[in-house]
């Protein structure tokens, strides 16, 4: 009777290290490729430990192109898009949870259903915008989004945490003489800093790793973030490949390492928004 849960477990463990290992094996061969020279990329039969570790490829790689700026660039972008959407949609939360006016719930459930248009819908209509504006080939159609409403996603998360904050304290705040921002600012905000800290999170990476917008709104090397930096070592006819995954794995490490360092609040956030509502 006591073997069926050993043998229960031994499975389960099997299953989690074999899912490990495919999950893990991209990054290894990004390393492994790292460290390679470009000869040894290209090997028919290629060997999974390096034959000389070539380390001068991390220099090479940010030598070659002005890494520097496009770091700079990618920073200011993530930096602005965590600012606006902590700020706005926490706001729109709020106005859809502790405020009541008429229709609230029902344009809620409206906007909710834009979630369900992806991205090329409205990708041409917005470039189209930001040309009359004048604006492309600036930060601003990368920023400037974020503070008007932070997203979609963003709201609903917040909205959900928001209410299962009772209301008796918005009501005490209220007798003391509180307005509306002093309760958000005092009371909300500081309850639900696990949940604005997961948004943030959210927001980092998608701002961090995006190419798309980028793509479509950056035209000048110098405004270039790291992303679109990294296309730089691919030619028509040829590619620095090694340099490439060596500036790839620079480029994946802050992600890797917030990840890692801000995991629980990955769980425990999205797990404490509940389905409230």
């Amino acid at each position: 009777m006591k073997r069926e849960p050993v043998i229960g477990k031994i499975m389960i463990y099997f299953l989690l290290i074999v899912g490990s290992i495919i999950c893990l094996f991209p990054f290894y061969w990004m390393l492994r490729t790292a460290l390679v020279g470009n000869g040894e990329v290209f090997e028919v039969v290629p060997t999974f430990i390096p034959k000389a570790f070539a380390f001068a490829n991390f220099t090479d790689a940010l030598s070659s192109q002005p890494f520097g700026r496009f770091f700079f660039n990618s920073t200011i972008i993530t930096i602005g898009n965590i600012i606006g959407v902590l700020l706005t949609s926490s706001l729109c939360a709020y106005g859809f949870t502790r405020i009541s006016w008429p229709g609230r719930d029902k344009i809620f459930g409206f906007l909710m259903t834009a979630l369900m248009l992806p991205f090329a819908v409205v990708m041409i209509p917005q470039f189209i915008g930001w040309s009359y504006l004048g604006l492309t080939d600036t930060f601003a159609p990368l920023i400037i989004p974020a503070f008007f409403g932070g997203g979609l996603f963003n709201i609903f998360l917040l909205r959900q945490f928001f209410m299962t904050i009772p209301k008796e304290l918005d009501e005490a705040a209220f007798m003391d003489g509180a307005g509306h921002l002093k309760v958000y600012s005092s009371i909300i905000v500081p309850l639900s800093s696990q949940s604005m800290i997961v948004v943030g999170l959210f927001t980092f990476l998608a701002n961090w790793n995006d190419y798309l917008a980028p793509t479509i709104y950056l035209s000048s090397e110098k405004n270039y973030t790291l992303m679109l930096g990294l296309q730089l070592f691919q030619g028509s006819y040829s590619a620095q490949w090694n340099l490439l995954m060596a500036a790839v794995t620079i480029v994946v490490i802050p992600s890797l390492v917030i990840y890692l360092f801000a995991q629980r609040y990955f769980i425990e956030g999205i797990a404490m928004t509940g389905v409230k509502g």
